[in-house]
């Protein structure tokens, strides 16, 4: 068949289709930084640099996608929170200062607009820049960084959330959660706006590493759901990626109706196949330590390889499980974006899924 580009190929994966061979969209944003010559620090208010940076990875690996982001800090900083910059590691949310020390303060908050506060517009203006540059033929994600249950762990500190789901009247921690999901959909519909071909979530902070299954149904699943709800109007795809091990509760992810769902490495990408709609699209989910920074090429292949096979390539976009380091293997990168060439074409993927 014609060989696709990179956005036709991703875009026949999202519609069920087969594609001339499987996508891959690795989360690599350190390490196009570094691919650039830049520490993440000097890259995180410069959308030029953030752009350049993607734009260079890209033309030298030849992947499918970018996915816009550069921290877990930039929501929480347009919402109020304080924010600690350093020059070779990403920024993060100073919690030891929460802006909310008490939950029933969340309204005193001022909702963030996506075109002015804190370091939102940089990453919408990196989206631009993406999307113009290379939009007609590559697929640009722009996440929308935390999802509603993240997004309150960052503004009332995570300790002290974790308190509060035990001790909290459930009603006020339910409220707040209404509030981050508003804040978190904002800034998802600007990024389509700005043109990105799709958005997403991280919510790390609900995986199963960190609360129980019950919890994540209880405060997490439903504020996921009213954001997919929300953004279904633009009928644009929608991603949720949550880190860590979410075999318990993936079932429940597949529930959301999130058209693209991006896994860790800890979770059996062939039970959540089974586990998932055949129309949810699975983003994942080669371990970024080990193989992708300590391992070797061979061994990049042969993640790649058993992930193919489990999920006999159905609904399946090639990627790291989560986001790579900087200290990421060039040769490993490479690895990756070449096992879909090697294990995932058309006639391979036609072949598994008799």
């Amino acid at each position: 068949m014609t060989e696709m580009t990179s956005l036709q190929r991703v875009q026949a994966v999202l519609a069920g289709q087969m594609p001339d061979r499987l996508p891959v969209i690795p989360q690599g944003f350190l390490f196009s930084a570094k691919t650039a010559g830049y520490d993440i620090g000097e890259i995180n208010r410069s959308p030029a640099k953030m752009a350049e940076s993607h734009l260079l990875c890209l033309e030298k690996y030849g992947y499918d996608g970018c996915v816009v982001d550069v921290d877990d800090a930039t929501l929480a900083e347009a919402c109020g929170a304080r924010v600690v910059f350093r020059e070779h590691d990403v920024a993060s949310v100073d919690e030891h200062h929460p802006v909310l020390t008490d939950l029933r303060d969340i309204d005193s908050l001022q909702l963030p607009d996506p075109l002015k506060d804190g370091r939102i517009c940089d990453w919408l203006e990196t989206t631009q820049r993406l999307v113009e540059a290379v939009g007609d033929r590559v697929f640009v994600m722009g996440r929308a960084d935390q999802g509603p249950f993240s997004l309150l762990c960052l503004l009332r500190g995570t300790q002290e959330l974790m308190m509060d789901l035990l001790t909290e009247d459930e009603e006020v921690v339910c409220h707040a959660l209404e509030w981050t999901t508003q804040a978190h959909i904002r800034f998802a519909q600007a990024q389509l706006q700005a043109g990105a071909h799709a958005t997403s979530m991280g919510d790390a902070y609900a995986s199963s590493d960190l609360i129980s299954p019950d919890m994540y149904r209880t405060f997490a699943h439903p504020y996921e759901k009213k954001v997919v709800e929300a953004l279904a109007p633009t009928r644009k795809p929608y991603s949720v990626h949550i880190c860590g091990d979410t075999s318990a509760i993936v079932g429940d992810m597949g529930a959301l109706g999130a058209q693209i769902l991006e896994l860790d490495w800890k979770v059996d990408m062939g039970a959540a196949r089974q586990a998932v709609p055949d129309s949810t699209v699975l983003m994942g989910n080669i371990n970024p330590s080990d193989p992708m920074c300590i391992g070797t090429p061979d061994q990049v292949r042969s993640c790649v390889q058993d992930v193919i096979h489990k999920t006999r390539g159905r609904g399946l976009i090639l990627s790291s499980g989560c986001a790579l380091g900087a200290n990421t293997k060039p040769e490993n990168m490479a690895a990756l974006v070449e096992s879909a060439r090697l294990y995932g074409t058309r006639e391979q993927l036609e072949e598994l899924q008799k």
